[in-house]
């Protein structure tokens, strides 16, 4: 496996609206083992859509992880606009995901619907696996890319699920 598309939740899909809450922390805590176990198993590439919330805590512990892991990080944008009527705060992240190692857009501008079934074909494509923080039971538009990955042939998908983020909080309370 040599790259890993990371794909989420956005922060307002969970009900996250301050980057001090501690259910921020719980997920990267989430975060740092599954990455850590995706780079013993020899990924070498992180591929983000540059969204807020569990993407954007993706890119903040794989950044600390690079200085001590080789891997490299890379942001497809969806559209060449996005992320440009985000507020203050969201511009530095959208900085943050064109701070990668590689940065292209797969269109310049929104035309129709179908582009967003080619632009996640397109990563599905281009990458090995995706990490993804997605249930059924809270469906999104995630939904759209998760039928079409589970639909592919050897394109593994490690899930975040809910129950490994209360195990965590369990742990912290045995603690």
């Amino acid at each position: 496996m040599a790259s890993v598309l990371v794909t989420g939740y956005r922060a307002s899909d969970l009900g996250i609206h301050n980057d001090k809450d501690i259910r921020v922390k719980i997920i990267k805590t989430a975060i740092k083992r599954d990455l850590l176990h995706f780079l013993e198993e020899g990924v070498d590439w992180l591929v983000f859509t540059g969204n807020l919330g569990f993407e954007f805590w993706v890119l903040e512990v794989a950044k600390k992880l690079q200085k001590d892991y080789p891997f490299q990080m890379a942001t497809i944008f969806p559209f060449e606009n996005h992320g440009e009527r985000w507020n203050e705060a969201n511009q530095l992240k959208l900085v943050a995901f064109k701070q990668v190692d590689f940065t292209k857009y797969a269109f310049p501008r929104y035309e129709n619907p179908s582009q967003f079934r080619e632009y996640n074909q397109f990563l599905i494509d281009n990458t090995d696996a995706a990490y993804l923080f997605y249930d059924e039971a809270n469906e999104t538009n995630l939904k759209y890319f998760y039928d079409l990955a589970r639909k592919q042939e050897n394109y593994p998908i490690k899930r975040l699920h809910f129950d490994d983020l209360n195990e965590i909080v369990e742990t912290f309370y045995e603690n």
